[in-house]
């Protein structure tokens, strides 16, 4: 098996929404703000080589909204989901299979691409797997969420046929497996990969990032807070009795983190590029 990060580009979001009830002044600190009062974040996907497959957590944003639509989101940076997984050495062709952790914009638009004003699914051969939970409440969002569900990023993979559905108790991966979530979205699947003797776990929106390991820093955009506290506080005991490996879809400045109790709670202990595992 071979990890790799897979970067597809910066957005910005509002600071405040993004740390909920902390005070800037102790969020600044770690997640620096602009004028706006917008902080900028990472899309980061992970590629995941495992014998004849070639699997891809999330997409990113993509590129096929509207100028006014990005324009709420600053979308910017060099990198895209096509230059990376080419850097890595394969094409969107190779993809076996696409797993999205949840269908909200910035997880899934680059899943389909516009071509001649006409969607275009990018990895053709792939299957492109949620869960049944998750992706009923988003063909059918609730009024919180409906922005964050835009239907032209998923509809079009069933109508062509390419979704699956995860059933958590047969994993269709050798190697993967799944929990679910529900404070920050129904039914967030977060996967772990059994790496070697490790575990790397993908923390989407569970963790969007270091500056999160505090159990009080919770989003805003979070359907459900305290759903969330409860989650993340469970997680956190597992992942330290089990010396998981965090790997960050969010976070800016980190990649990756290994963690450690202190009288405070669950902190980052080794922080470090995907690549070092190698």
């Amino acid at each position: 098996m071979k990890l790799h990060s897979i970067e597809t580009g910066y957005f910005k979001l509002d600071g405040g929404a993004m740390f909920g009830v902390v005070p800037k002044v102790i969020w600044h600190k770690i997640n620096p703000a602009d004028e706006n009062n917008l902080c900028t974040w990472q899309m980061r996907c992970l590629l995941i080589e495992d014998g004849d497959k070639l699997i891809l957590i999330d997409t990113g944003m993509g590129d096929k909204q509207s100028q006014k639509f990005f324009s709420y989101y600053y979308p910017h940076g060099d990198a895209n989901l096509i230059s990376s997984i080419k850097a890595a050495g394969f094409t969107p062709d190779e993809v076996t299979d696409v797993i999205f952790t949840h269908l909200h914009f910035d997880h899934c638009g680059g899943g389909i691409m516009l071509k001649n004003g006409k969607p275009e699914i990018v990895f053709k051969n792939a299957t492109y797997w949620s869960n049944k939970e998750h992706w009923t409440s988003a063909v059918t969002p609730n009024a919180r969420e409906r922005a964050s569900f835009l239907k032209e990023n998923f509809m079009p993979l069933e109508a062509n046929s390419q979704v699956s559905f995860i059933d958590l108790q047969h994993s269709p991966f050798e190697n993967i497996s799944f929990i679910l979530v529900h404070g920050h979205t129904e039914a967030q699947l977060i996967p772990h990969i059994k790496y070697g003797d490790k575990t790397v776990v993908f923390t989407a929106d569970l963790l969007p990032s270091v500056g999160h390991l505090p159990l009080p820093y919770i989003m805003g955009y979070d359907l459900n807070a305290l759903q969330s506290l409860k989650e993340k506080t469970a997680f956190l005991e597992t992942a330290l009795a089990n010396d998981y490996i965090l790997f960050f879809e969010h976070d800016k400045y980190n990649e990756c983190c290994t963690l450690k109790s202190t009288e405070k709670g669950a902190r980052a202990n080794d922080v470090f590029k995907l690549a070092e595992l190698q």
